[in-house]
């Protein structure tokens, strides 16, 4: 929920663009260490007391497995709790996608370990205790059905919210005297926005939450390399070829590589501010061309799961063409919650 309050040039809003799953999202994945934490202690000290080195080894895998869900639910806490810290101009709404990029490289980091790892096993074949491992690796993999589970629903985010965004006037537009004329157009249209908001499909909006996607991704990545260890591990034990749980391992390595690299592709076009498709300015590009005005300058970029910002540039020969009526005309447009218009008169229309 926005906090609107008066300025000089109309409504002006804070700057909270976190996703609407945010709260939820951040309960999960705590629940998620909960679980992997209590795994990692019961398989630590049953190795201990069983003296069983491949139950240690896979308690040290899981604790990495829960230091990666701690970074997700760290940036969902300390996101929710700056919301409102004025230090961040644009709000913590990024901040997910920071740890998502984090998690991409943590991932990436996996992948390279397990596949050095299984290229030398393939090389130099160990030994492999089957009774141990493959009861491990099915316990593992339960355990990280259990995690999917609790991340499971909709962790993309959609957002129904409806955008709000405050005039930083230039020109002609910006003097105090179009004030009372712009806080009308405000007040009249909030019940508007309120009563259409939700008649646009929450796909058009980019609202996915790239830090529960990245919580999910080490999740299916660790369950999918289980799977593939215990068919390599069966394999092995049957046929008697050894070979199997490298290869294995070396596909399950490729698989991780692969979903990091989309990861942290996603992640860092956003965290560099790349706009992630023309949909949202296109829909900007139309209010001006209906108004026959010029647009000189347009910036759009996202601020958060389902929060877009804007800058508009344009030109009018209409004095009625200002700020507050652009802002009136693009706070129609779902998940555009930040808008900054300048416009410059008497130049005449494209």
């Amino acid at each position: 929920m926005k906090t609107f309050y008066e300025t000089p040039f109309g409504v002006g809003h804070d700057h909270v663009f976190l996703g609407e799953g945010h709260d939820k999202n951040g309960r999960k994945t705590w629940a998620v260490i909960v679980l992997c934490s209590a795994m990692m202690l019961a398989e630590i000290v049953g190795g201990k007391l069983f003296g069983s080195l491949a139950l240690v080894a896979d308690g040290m895998h899981m604790s990495t497995h829960a230091g990666a869900m701690l970074i997700a639910a760290l940036a969902y806490t300390y996101a929710r709790k700056h919301a409102r810290d004025p230090r961040f101009v644009f709000g913590t709404g990024k901040l997910g996608d920071l740890a998502g990029f984090t998690s991409a490289i943590i991932l990436a980091m996996i992948a390279v370990l397990i596949g050095y790892e299984a290229i030398a096993r393939l090389m130099s074949p160990v030994p492999i205790h089957f009774g141990e491992a493959i009861p491990i690796a099915i316990v593992g993999l339960m355990v990280n059905i259990a995690s999917a589970w609790l991340l499971s629903g909709d962790h993309h985010g959609h957002s129904h919210q409806t955008g709000h965004g405050h005039s930083h006037p230039h020109g002609e537009a910006s003097h105090p005297a179009h004030a009372p004329h712009q806080n009308n157009l405000h007040h009249e249209h909030s019940a508007k926005v309120e009563e259409h908001g939700h008649q646009h499909e929450a796909h058009s909006v980019d609202t996915r939450d790239h830090n529960m996607r990245a919580a999910y991704i080490h999740v299916i990545a660790d369950a999918a390399v289980s799977v593939l260890a215990i068919i390599g591990l069966l394999l092995a034990k049957t046929f008697g070829w050894l070979w199997m749980d490298p290869v294995a391992g070396i596909i399950g390595a490729l698989v991780i590589a692969n979903w990091s690299v989309g990861l942290a592709r996603d992640t860092g076009a956003i965290l560099m501010d790349v706009s992630p498709d023309d949909k949202m300015a296109n829909k900007v590009r139309a209010v001006v061309a209906t108004a026959n005005d010029k647009l000189v300058d347009l910036h759009v970029w996202r601020l958060g799961p389902g929060h877009f910002g804007a800058v508009v540039s344009l030109v009018t020969a209409e004095p009625a063409h200002g700020p507050a009526y652009y802002h009136t005309a693009l706070r129609k447009i779902k998940g555009l919650s930040h808008i900054t218009v300048e416009v410059h008169t008497g130049l005449g229309p494209a």
